[in-house]
């Protein structure tokens, strides 16, 4: 076995990541009439995808970015890194348009739903609710009639 290696990046390195999210960022983002300072974060997580949409209290979208949005492939759409990253380009959105306080509405079962809450929370938005909205089923449907042979 030979020596284990630590990659270590430099801060060109980190700045070219950083530019790279924003660039994935639109750049054209839609203006509310006026001024918005408070907003939603709808994050839907599943197994294969997460994808986070920013709202007015109305439920107008204003942006919106996914983790196949910013670049990510494959089974690494899923994972909690690529969740946190989403969250930041959506942060970058949200602080353009002068969003300060955000209520969080988290929908599905995938691994990236608590990664993405903090990194919102780390990115100096105020979050003034998190809510639970994943459907689940209280009876569910009709099963199939017995088979019989």
């Amino acid at each position: 076995m030979g020596k284990k290696r630590i990659a270590v990046q430099t801060k060109e390195e980190l700045l070219k990541e950083r530019e790279k999210i924003e660039a994935k960022v639109k750049r054209e983002i839609k203006m509310a009439p006026q001024k918005v300072k408070e907003g939603k974060i709808c994050i839907s997580s599943t197994y294969n995808n997460t994808i986070i949409t920013l709202t007015d209290l109305a439920g107008n979208v204003l942006g919106w970015t996914s983790a196949g949005n910013i670049g990510f492939k494959g089974t690494k759409k899923a994972t909690p890194f690529a969740a946190s990253k989403v969250a930041e380009a959506i942060c970058q959105v949200a602080q353009k348009l002068g969003i300060e306080k955000v209520a969080i509405l988290v929908k599905g079962i995938g691994s990236g739903r608590e990664s993405a809450i903090r990194s919102i929370a780390a990115r100096g938005l105020e979050i003034t609710s998190i809510k639970d909205i994943t459907p689940i089923p209280h009876n569910g449907c009709r099963p199939p009639k017995v088979r019989r042979v």
